[in-house]
């Protein structure tokens, strides 16, 4: 709205053409997000604790969680309404992939929401149950695999890119390409939700993932830069960069709450929503592998809990104290803090390592 608002000024006050440039609205984005959710968040808290929406603890889990049992929980409805106020704000309204990432971070947001309100209101332990939540980010991931599949115009804007090599693209079709989208963003949500489990943990790396993922929406939105760097031009991408600083903007508001100790969780409606916004964005700038590396943690956690699962189910012992990962660490003796920041630093190296690959080829 913004945007169209310095388009018509524009043709009366030359300055007004600042504003065309994504970088500009990328950083506007980011510091309207952080305000909004600035703004917002103290009293989003007294409400959410007015209401005794509160966090459920595992009695099975580390004995120092117990004092998180009635923590405000569902603040994830902060980066919501941060991400999706900016974003209508400052992005270009017209742009089909700006629509497609935030109908599908709304949506997988109201899986979440249903979940956490299940869980907290009506004091369902087991909220959404597992069927229907997955039915559900089906729909929408398929949805918008299709939608993505079929607003692309040229083969090299579906092959499979493997980084660090100039050349290697594997053309996968439109069936091929709407299934590993699928399977993208609903395994990125899930992921990021599997690691949302201690104060600050899950937001930090998604803020850095998603801040190294505006890069790359910039480089492929932009000719000159896609050619040059040998990326596949995907016209509209760089209108991506805007969602990208709003995700950034919000993180890290959130996080000034969440941090240790957490004034509110984000729980489900705010996990789901940001990983499938994530994994959205990766395929739509064809960096799905760049994605699988810098988002290593929330990998290593979803796979600590798959290899656990299926080690039990097979020979009935457990190979980690306790699944997710982070919590194995916490029953070793880590401290939470010790955590949540060595597994921040991880991170923060593989996203470096993601964003070599826009040179190293």
């Amino acid at each position: 709205m913004l945007l169209e608002f310095a388009q018509w000024m524009e043709q009366y006050v030359r300055a007004f053409n600042v504003f065309s440039y994504l970088t500009l609205r990328a950083v506007l984005a980011c510091l309207t997000s952080l305000l909004i959710s600035f703004m917002i968040g103290p009293t989003l808290i007294r409400k959410l604790t007015a209401y005794k929406i509160g966090q459920a603890v595992r009695d099975d889990g580390p004995q120092t969680h117990l004092i998180k049992a009635g923590t405000p929980t569902m603040g994830g409805a902060l980066i919501l309404v941060s991400i999706i106020v900016t974003t209508l704000l400052w992005a270009d309204l017209q742009n089909r992939f700006v629509w497609v990432v935030l109908c599908v971070t709304v949506g997988f947001g109201a899986i979440g929401w249903v979940d956490d309100y299940r869980k907290v209101v009506h004091r369902n332990p087991k909220g959404l149950s597992a069927k229907a939540k997955f039915f559900w980010q089906s729909v929408i991931g398929l949805g918008a695999a299709l939608f993505i599949a079929y607003s692309t115009n040229l083969p090299q804007q579906t092959a499979f890119i493997v980084p660090f090599f100039k050349q290697v693209a594997y053309p996968l079709g439109a069936i091929g390409f709407i299934v590993m989208t699928y399977f993208v963003i609903v395994g990125t949500s899930n992921a990021v939700n599997l690691t949302d489990g201690l104060d600050g943990l899950a937001i930090m790396p998604t803020v850095m993932v998603g801040s190294a993922l505006g890069v790359f929406a910039y480089v492929a939105g932009n000719a000159v830069f896609a050619k040059y760097l040998v990326f596949p031009y995907i016209p509209g991408a760089g209108e991506l960069t805007v969602i990208c600083g709003a995700i950034a903007g919000a993180g890290l508001a959130f996080l000034w709450f969440n941090a240790y100790p957490a004034e509110v969780f984000m729980g489900d409606v705010g996990a789901l929503a940001l990983g499938a916004a994530l994994g959205t964005i990766a395929v739509i700038v064809r960096q799905e592998i760049v994605l699988f590396i810098m988002g290593g943690v929330f990998v290593v956690e979803t796979l600590s809990v798959m290899l656990q699962v299926a080690s039990f189910k097979l020979t009935g012992k457990r190979i980690f104290r306790m699944a997710p990962l982070h919590h194995h660490y916490e029953l070793k003796g880590w401290k939470e803090n010790q955590v949540v920041v060595r597994f921040w630093i991880i991170t923060m190296m593989l996203v470096l390592v993601g964003l070599s690959t826009l040179k190293l080829r």
